[in-house]
């Protein structure tokens, strides 16, 4: 038996089964703590897909409807289908790195688009592979030129990495619309990037179109589920052990030796003894 393990049998019973349901206790907290993250998540999850399904499909209505200036998209009209009409900005397109698309870690290409007011919206076209050592794509198709109407769904940007990684030139991280509306310049729309549907008229050579967003609704629900269980059965594992260790106590009380009945005292015996021969026989 180690000493830890020495001391605590040493403790009090009251004082050892106290230590053992504050455990109990401090455990079920956490427990409840990260069940409750889950569920949180879940929630975000479940309103995302509320979202996808209210506006993914609906009526495609001219950009400026939707947004008015160049930081102003509700979130609630995320994945919402705008018209956009337009020419595109071959020199400044830019790739977005490691973005999971394959099977691989594939480049997505941003490809600025100079609309008929004057402003400017980033639409992502699709995505291309790396090539075999992935330091760059294995081609990037050039846009089509001149006056083209766009059909597209949007998105809000991304943040920046939180490890602080850059990207080399004409590559960018992630999708952070005021990091790439410096490098674009002019009158860049912030609040909101474009998913490319289809465009008309089209290139010869497109890049992969992206994805529908995935309807599956992660495992939240069912981890928050499992951390209540596990909570739970913390306290069926300390109750689990009070009572083995009552019902040890018990059974080792059961095979103590039986106290023998005190022997006479020798003393008395002695006196008896003498008494016996002062008596005499036949009396």
């Amino acid at each position: 038996m180690s000493p830890r393990a020495r001391s605590m049998q040493n403790l009090p019973t009251a004082g050892r089964w106290s230590i053992y349901i504050a455990l109990a206790v401090v455990f079920a907290i956490a427990c409840a703590f990260l069940a409750n993250w889950q569920f949180t998540r879940n929630e975000e999850r479940s309103g995302q897909l509320a979202l996808v399904e209210a506006n993914y499909d609906a009526e495609p209505v001219p950009l400026s409807t939707l947004v008015a200036g160049v930081d102003d998209l509700d979130p609630g009209d995320q994945w919402r289908p705008v018209i956009l009409t337009g020419r595109y900005l071959p020199d400044e397109q830019l790739l977005v790195r490691n973005r999971p698309h394959g099977g691989t870690a594939a480049f997505e290409v941003l490809t600025p688009l100079l609309l008929e007011d004057g402003r400017t919206i980033i639409v992502n076209r699709g995505w291309v592979p790396p090539r075999e050592d992935g330091a760059v794509p294995s081609a990037a198709p050039a846009p089509p030129d001149g006056e083209l109407t766009v059909l597209a769904r949007l998105r809000t940007g991304e943040q920046l990495p939180a490890s602080g990684r850059s990207a080399p030139e004409g590559q960018v991280p992630t999708i952070h619309l005021p990091t790439i509306a410096g490098l674009v310049g002019g009158e860049t729309i912030t609040g909101a990037y474009a998913l490319m549907v289809n465009e008309d008229p089209s290139a010869a050579e497109t890049p992969h179109p992206l994805e529908a967003p995935s309807e599956d609704p992660g495992p939240h629900l069912s981890y928050a589920i499992q951390w209540i269980l596990f909570a739970i059965m913390g306290f069926v594992f300390i109750v689990y052990v009070i009572r083995t260790e009552v019902r040890h106590r018990r059974e080792d009380r059961t095979d103590e030796p039986q106290t023998p009945r005190r022997r006479r005292d020798r003393d008395a015996d002695d006196e008896d003894a003498l008494l016996d021969s002062l008596t005499p026989a036949g009396r």
